[in-house]
């Protein structure tokens, strides 16, 4: 005698329901040994930065770049004024 479709769709949810209950079995034993995991947040990786790097525009960069040799001008303008007082 076959079984109806309805009694194999009764089997399998059956089948479903306990594998649910195993599923979450073992989920709140992982969390009682990793109770970090419960914010959700991960660990980086190994030598992987958490943070995504921003991307400057080309206009951005030149302006750093201008930006910072005026800054190493000044101190190496200043860092000849000290040798000089101090010779």
């Amino acid at each position: 005698m076959a079984k109806s479709s309805s009694s194999r769709m009764q089997w399998a949810r059956l089948g479903a329901e306990a594998r649910l209950q195993v599923i979450e079995q073992e989920r709140a034993e992982i969390l009682a040994a990793f109770p970090d995991l419960r914010s959700g947040a991960r660990p980086a990786k190994a030598g992987v930065s958490a943070k995504r790097r921003r991307t400057m525009s080309a206009a951005a960069r030149r302006r750093m770049s201008a930006g910072m040799r005026r800054y190493w001008a000044k101190r190496r303008a200043l860092q000849k004024k000290t040798e000089k007082g101090a010779a």
